[in-house]
């Protein structure tokens, strides 16, 4: 019982450790420090390598000659994730905001497929565990964690959603319409593939998108019309998400260049920073 005892209290120690916390966050969560320059390019190079397994799994030659390899591997690659989601969760000021977050979200993605295979690990359900060890994929974006032109347009992105979802809906009201439209025109013409709404929808979609796979294709002169007033609307229409998120990545620079230590006169910070990153002064917001 006494053994159990200082374990128990050692554990609780280590749990509100604040000074082991802040060294802990600093090579974690910042890069300026050599440290932490270091773990980024280790955390990097160890994303970059499981993506190139989880590829070279797919390529089932290979499987008789290096898969034992890539099994161990990704054994390797699982604690790293593990023990660096946890570090995160262990160090972080908020565990909670920063478990629900996105990139929370996708380090937790980058380590469940090895541990689902060890719950189901039964004949049956090896299909499905094959499935979920493509989510292993996600781990792709934890590489915009480590490049800020990355965090740059993902929060430009976010900035811009609200315009992107409207103009989603714009897009899904009018080819909805078009395919409709479409049906009425050739959908009366035996053996054509405009016979259901869905099916024109469909054609209104790949048409305004300017893929145009030709697996279906007006054959009336006025059908044809509505084909090529469909394709030059699309052009003008793929124009508009760009400018969205443009304008939203230029108001964007424009507040972090606003945004100017008054100690060192650099610019380029993170939104909600209190000190600046190159000189540590307290920014004046």
């Amino acid at each position: 019982m006494a053994f159990l005892k200082h374990i128990w209290n050692r554990w609780q120690n280590l749990l509100h450790d604040e000074k082991l916390k802040h060294k802990i966050y600093v090579i974690i969560f910042e890069s300026d420090t050599p440290m932490g320059k270091l773990f980024d390019v280790a955390l990097i190079g160890f994303i970059v390598l499981s993506i190139l397994v989880v590829v070279a799994e797919s390529i089932k030659s290979w499987d008789a000659v290096i898969g034992p390899y890539l099994r161990v591997s990704e054994y390797v690659f699982t604690f790293f994730f593990t023990l660096e989601y946890v570090l995160r969760l262990y160090c972080s000021p908020k565990p909670r905001k920063y478990a629900f977050s996105f990139f929370g979200i996708v380090d937790l993605l980058a380590t469940l497929p090895l541990y689902i295979g060890w719950l189901f690990g039964t004949a049956r359900y090896l299909l499905v565990i094959r499935t979920f060890r493509l989510i292993r994929v996600f781990r792709i974006f934890k590489l915009f964690n480590y490049l800020n032109e990355g965090n740059f347009l993902l929060r430009s992105l976010v900035f811009s959603s609200r315009k992107i979802i409207v103009f989603f809906l714009f897009v899904l009201i009018l080819v909805t319409s078009i395919g409709t439209l479409m049906y009425m025109i050739e959908g009366e013409r035996p053996g054509t593939s405009f016979n259901n709404i869905p099916n024109s929808i469909y054609w209104a979609i790949v048409t305004m998108t300017t893929v145009g796979y030709g697996d279906i294709t007006p054959e009336t002169p006025l059908g044809r019309f509505l084909s090529a007033i469909v394709m030059l609307l699309g052009y003008t229409i793929i124009a508009v998400p760009t400018g969205i998120v443009s304008a939203s990545m230029i108001q964007e620079h424009r507040r972090r260049v606003a945004l100017k230590c008054p100690h060192c006169g650099k610019d380029g910070h993170e939104d909600g920073a209190a000190y600046c990153k190159y000189c540590g002064g307290k920014l004046v917001n």
